[in-house]
């Protein structure tokens, strides 16, 4: 097995993309713990960085913007003058194993996704879908480690849990709704629904990001006419992703959509129900008692990137009541 000491790792997606790759950095640092890191990311997914203490270095390339072509061009000089031994590329695109082969780097792992990658790269890793997302990518290294896969786990320190406490975080990206993709329930739902852990006794905080402003608004006004002794709101205290992730770390429970914020509970092993509409949760939690998918099983779901790219109008997935949501986070 040779000892790398320069590696590169190409990742693109949003925040919990990073999250779920984070089995990859893991192993590797684990591997080579001499072996310089650096992730290659979009500038979107910042925030990830302040998650994890295991990179060296890092680079943006926003491959997905009208001017994919020149961050191509920004990527392979950024790969040829790096002085990488390995790079291990997540991207199936035929196009990054040429490109990644005219770097001269001598090690190139990536998905065997076409003819022309099986030739290229060093490490053609056959690509399994169907299977927990972050599996899928630590399927990547299974060629240069000698140990199994465990869970991402996140830079965040030891809490002392707040007792019967239930963290509330119904945000989406906003991203994601301008591309009319519809992942969660309503905000007049997640009110009714803590209205509804309230009523069981516990004690409920809420919390969102940037995004979330008007679902929280609405929230608000839902929940004016409440006795809310055991509620906080927290929008607006968590600063950033690590913030957030702190609160995460501290609550017994989390709720959320299928979202940043619930491979975040997946990365500090807090126990996490997500509410999943047309997305499938087989391949975006894992199989654990910890983790638990609260979804409406249709016939049609999941339909949303297997058979279409953006929501369709009657949204029946979503159609979980209130009353069977809370009971199962209070069982």
């Amino acid at each position: 097995m040779n000892s790398y000491k320069n590696i590169l790792l190409i990742n693109f997606g949003g925040i919990g993309d990073e999250i779920l790759f984070m089995p990859v950095i893991q192993g590797l640092k684990k591997e080579f713990p001499n072996a310089k890191l650096t992730l290659c990311l979009e500038g979107r997914s910042s925030a990830f960085l302040k998650l994890t203490d295991l990179l060296d270095s890092y680079f943006f390339v926003d491959i997905k913007t009208s001017n994919k072509y020149i961050e191509m061009l920004k990527l392979y000089f950024k790969s040829l003058t790096g002085k990488y031994d390995l790079v291990v590329s997540s991207g199936s695109n035929p196009l990054i194993s040429i490109l990644l082969f005219c770097t001269g780097i001598k090690t190139r792992v990536g998905y065997a996704s076409s003819t022309i990658s099986k030739k290229l790269l060093t490490y053609p890793v056959r690509l399994n879908k169907n299977q927990y997302a972050s599996m899928m990518y630590f399927d990547l290294i299974r060629p240069l480690v000698d140990f199994e896969y465990e869970l991402p786990h996140i830079k965040v320190a030891e809490h002392v849990k707040m007792p019967n406490s239930v963290l509330v975080h119904p945000g989406v990206s906003a991203v994601s709704i301008s591309k009319n993709i519809i992942k969660t329930i309503t905000a007049k739902k997640w009110a009714e629904i803590i209205k509804g852990l309230l009523k069981k006794g516990k004690k409920v905080h809420l919390a969102g990001g940037p995004d979330d402003s008007d679902c929280i608004t609405q929230i608000r006004e839902e929940l004016r006419s409440e006795d809310l002794t055991n509620f906080t709101d927290m929008y607006g205290k968590t600063k950033n992703i690590f913030d957030l992730a702190e609160l995460i770390k501290k609550s017994e429970i989390l709720i959320c959509s299928d979202s940043a914020p619930m491979h975040i509970g997946v990365a500090t092993n807090t126990k996490t129900f997500a509410i999943f509409g047309p997305t499938d949760d087989k391949k975006l939690l894992p199989d654990s008692d910890n983790f638990t998918a609260i979804k409406n099983d249709v016939d049609c779901r999941p339909c949303l990137w297997e058979k279409r790219q953006t929501t369709c109008q009657n949204l029946s997935c979503l159609d979980i009541s209130v009353d069977e949501i809370v009971d199962k986070i209070c069982l």
